[in-house]
């Protein structure tokens, strides 16, 4: 079959019925070029309103983004419909013009004929002054300002105005100032009714970039601006104090004071947002213009301690706490909502610094309790266990999905072999909150210790030796199980034992002085008082076991309590016999550093094992608190060791270095 081929003249096409085209490269040149006269020789040839590039920009884009005034003029005077329309991305003439071309005079007399242009967003949701500060094109944007000043506040998609742009921009070819000097009327609205003071806050932006300068610019052009809030940041007060910037806040409390009085959607005021960050100075200047904190609640009822206790900022609760007393007094014990000191609030989230510091403050009260009638330690106990359950429940999950990954993406070794494999990446997603559960964990704990020493309530007899008593059959099993066990250790004891007895220690070298035979029979001698003590010891407790379990079934269990203190009496005497035969090895020896060195490892190790058969020795009951209070001694030095110290030496430091400094100007005033 023979192809056809068919060629179409498109002057035959009526032009009514033409679809848009693109712009050839002979006008797209001609327009670059700013040629008027070969391009109205080519655009004769063409339906001029329906040319277009891919992206949708006309001839009239394109001459403007070039800056062909001549073109530019032609067009407009020429296809005034070309003005209106807007590109792929919604953008008109003036906002190609604010992001690559400059305020010509052409451009001047489109602005001024048509002034809807300046409203018009594109896709973004910029206006052509949006484009105009985004790109420091400050020709462009004193003239859309100055044609319509309302524009520098209306908000983009992303809530932010050209002001806003301006100030984020640090006021780069001084386009805020131009920004600023305009008069208009607060609230604006803009058509689709998102403008100043909704979206982002100018004054925001600032504070971001810890920025005085222009913060003082906006306070002396538009004082209103600072009173504009944020959803999610407050006020400008609450923002500047959220990140402790001091110079702001400073500023802000000379020119917006009342700002001092408004709550954030938390129902917080700045100086509970100052107690949250760790900014000490930020809270000394709201305390130093308002020396009356106890009348600041939020809306839980808290006082500035609540908040610094119940966010772990050790610096500004002790800050707070060196205060003078009529001012600290109401803040201590005061109650919240539900009934919560700042002593409990430090507990129940687990801040140990807040926590030390409370508790080890006179005027705290230890035993209050709450509306749920805990006390701050009770409340601690009870935090953590929750955090504990939370701990190993995520531990659990982590090993159940890890499984369930492996069954899933189980793959035959052949298939696996040259391929790489890389063994984060499953673990990359979990790391994360299994890390944060694990701090707050450990939190939790330590805060606990601290407490238990400090905020203990008394308890009786009974709640410290609870009696445990197990069902009849599970009791059967487990002394079966450790009869059993004891028989085991027993014999291997006595085994031990009676060969030490066959084979004494012997000198190295028996032709030693008088002295050292002497030393060596008294050696020798307690040598074998302590191997046939344990050799004795543990025969007993096997006799006592095996007497129960077969004679007397029903003395059992005090056999079994029995021969554990034997047979961990045994175990201390043959590991003491050991001792004393390292010591006859090491008689008359002249390494002296090597003897110090290992006599001082025998009796580390003889200590260590003695403290670990004592619990076998105690009661069960007993063992358990002995074990918790061991604990708790662990878990206070390690805070006292590794965490408050590194935290208050550097303030003490501080401190003293400040009174030196304080010392030396009275000192000289004084010489003065």
């Amino acid at each position: 079959m023979s192809s056809l081929a068919i060629k179409i003249d498109e002057n035959s096409i009526p032009r009514d019925d033409m679809a848009n085209a693109m712009i050839n490269r002979k006008l797209h040149k001609c327009v670059r070029q700013d040629n008027i006269e070969a391009f109205q020789s080519l655009v004769e040839q063409h339906l001029t309103e329906k040319l277009v590039t891919p992206s949708g920009n006309s001839l009239l884009h394109v001459a403007v983004s070039y800056g062909s005034d001549n073109i530019t003029s032609y067009l407009a005077r020429t296809f005034p419909s070309l003005i209106t329309i807007q590109n792929s991305q919604k953008d008109t003439i003036l906002h190609l013009a604010a992001r690559e071309g400059k305020a010509s005079h052409t451009i001047k007399s489109l602005v001024e004929l048509n002034p809807s242009l300046i409203r018009k967003k594109n896709t973004k949701g910029n206006t052509p002054l949006h484009d105009a500060v985004i790109t420091d094109n400050k020709e462009v944007a004193k003239l859309l300002v100055s044609s319509y000043p309302e524009v520098a506040y209306y908000n983009n998609n992303n809530g932010k105005s050209p002001l806003y742009l301006a100030v984020e921009n640090g006021n780069k070819k001084k386009i805020l100032d131009d920004l600023l000097k305009t008069e208009v009327s607060f609230p604006i609205k803009s058509e689709d009714g998102d403008a100043v003071p909704k979206g982002k806050s100018p004054v925001h932006a600032a504070i971001k970039q810890r920025n005085r300068d222009i913060l003082e610019k906006i306070g002396k052009e538009k004082p209103e601006l600072l009173r504009l809030t944020e959803e999610e940041l407050g006020n400008s007060l609450h923002y500047a104090s959220s990140i402790g910037f001091l110079e702001g806040v400073r500023f802000l409390l000379k020119k917006f004071h009342d700002g001092a009085y408004e709550t954030n959607r938390q129902g917080d005021y700045p100086i509970h947002v100052a107690c949250k960050s760790h900014s000490v100075d930020v809270v000394k200047e709201f305390l130093d213009i308002f020396p009356y904190p106890k009348e600041f609640l939020n809306k839980e009822g808290q006082n500035i301690l609540h908040v610094a206790a119940k966010y772990g900022n050790g610096s500004v609760v002790r800050y707070i706490l060196k205060q003078e007393q009529k001012l600290v007094a109401p803040l201590l014990n005061a109650i919240d909502e539900d009934g919560n000191t700042p002593l409990h609030l430090g507990a129940f989230y687990g801040r140990c610094t807040a926590t030390f510091l409370l508790v080890r403050d006179n005027r705290v009260e230890h035993f209050i309790v709450n509306n749920r009638n805990w006390t701050p330690y009770e409340l601690a106990e009870e935090s953590s266990k929750r955090s504990e359950e939370k701990y190993i429940k995520t531990d659990e999950m982590r090993a159940e999905e890890r499984k369930q990954f492996d069954s899933k993406n189980s793959i035959p070794a052949h298939e696996i072999k040259g391929k790489e494999v890389d063994s984060h990446k499953m673990d990359t997603k979990e790391a994360s909150p299994k890390d944060e559960i694990t701090v707050l964990y450990c939190q939790m704990v330590i805060t606990l210790s601290i407490l238990f020493f400090n905020a203990c309530p008394k308890k009786s007899r009974k709640e410290i030796f609870p009696v445990i008593q197990l069902p009849m059959s599970r009791a059967k099993e487990e002394i079966k199980s450790m009869v059993g066990n004891l028989l085991v250790v027993t014999v291997l004891v006595a085994g031990v034992t009676f060969a030490g007895a066959i084979q004494l220690p012997q000198l190295r070298d028996k032709d030693k002085s008088r002295e050292f035979n002497c030393t060596y029979e008294k050696l020798l001698c307690g040598y074998l008082f302590l191997d046939v003590g344990a050799l004795s010891t543990s025969l007993v407790g096997a006799l006592i076991l095996l007497w129960s379990n077969f004679s007397y079934p029903k003395f059992q269990i005090p056999a079994v309590k029995f021969s554990i203190s034997m047979v961990c009496l045994a175990i201390v005497m043959m590991f003491g016999a050991f001792f004393v035969s390292v010591r006859i090895a090491l008689l008359g020896s002249h390494g002296g550093l090597l003897t110090i060195i290992v006599e001082v490892v025998a009796v580390m190790f003889f200590i260590a094992q003695a403290f670990l058969v004592f619990p076998w020795i105690i009661p069960l009951e007993f063992n358990h608190v002995l074990l918790q209070f061991l604990l708790h001694c662990f878990n206070y030095s390690f805070f006292l060791m590794f965490i408050y110290s590194r935290w208050w030496l550097p303030k003490k430091l501080s401190d003293l270095k400040i009174r030196h400094q304080f010392s030396k100007i009275g000192g000289r005033d004084f010489g003065g």
